[in-house]
């Protein structure tokens, strides 16, 4: 794979989890990483660690959940690097609970995290990739809004929701040299899925090909291979990461 090494990505949620692993992947090949989230200490923290280890990053504080919040993030890092090659809206929440139990706050909040804000991102981004003819738009869904989940109503419509949105913007924006991809997480090792309790892990555990769970260095790649510079035909696509889970 190719990149320019003074590309510029900005990750949503790059506090932690995915996010991080995602940041500290571009970072690893060269990129000016710009770490969005809405607790500053954790990115700061991050910032030293990639410049510890010779690469470029920023800070960007922000809320997703709130538009003005996120497209003053963007808005502010167009204007600082003049380009924005590459977005991931990872940033995501779950609030789970069975379809006759849900509050309207609880899926209103899901829906408004994890699908509005990628919806705001790239709009906030797209004008400048646009000017530069060069663009990478990364949506971090999950194998729930593929197949569906029992207890996820909000959280697989949200990730379910990406899907369609970003073969939208992949059909709007590719004249322009712009690419938009999902990637989907099976179940992955994270602060999310550690409270899964332990016979339930080895339950999953046993559905999935490769017989472990995931990590979120392998959605890391994932991240790194869409994003590339010659990635430029892989456009509008769900690359399942999920060890084999969910195969038809």
């Amino acid at each position: 794979m190719t990149t320019v090494a003074t590309r510029v990505a900005l990750v949503t949620g790059a506090s932690r989890g995915i996010g991080k692993a995602i940041a500290l992947r571009l970072a690893k090949d060269g990129r000016h990483v710009v770490l969005c989230s809405r607790t500053e200490g954790p990115l700061n923290d991050l910032k030293h660690q990639i410049e510890q280890s010779g690469g470029k990053a920023s800070v960007a504080v922000a809320d997703v959940s709130d538009p003005a919040s996120l497209t003053a993030a963007i808005e502010g890092t167009i204007k600082q690097f003049d380009r924005l090659d590459i977005l991931v809206n990872n940033a995501g929440i779950t609030k789970d609970g069975l379809v006759l139990r849900m509050s309207d706050a609880d899926w209103d909040a899901v829906i408004k995290t994890n699908l509005t804000s990628a919806f705001v991102a790239t709009r906030a981004a797209a004008r400048a990739m646009m000017k530069n003819r060069f663009g990478r738009i990364v949506n971090i869904g999950s194998t729930s809004g593929v197949v569906g989940n029992s207890g996820q109503a909000n959280y697989a419509a949200a990730k379910a929701g990406l899907i369609g949105f970003t073969k939208t913007i992949a059909r709007e924006l590719g004249s322009k040299g712009i690419t938009a991809n999902v990637i989907a997480p099976g179940f992955i090792s994270t602060d999310m899925t550690d409270a899964i309790p332990p016979e339930y892990k080895d339950k999953i555990t046993g559905m999935i090909t490769v017989g472990r769970l995931g990590v979120v260095e392998d959605i890391a790649a994932a991240a790194a291979y869409v994003t590339a510079d010659d990635a430029g035909y892989l456009t509008g696509q769900v690359l399942v990461v999920d060890g084999g889970m969910t195969m038809a």
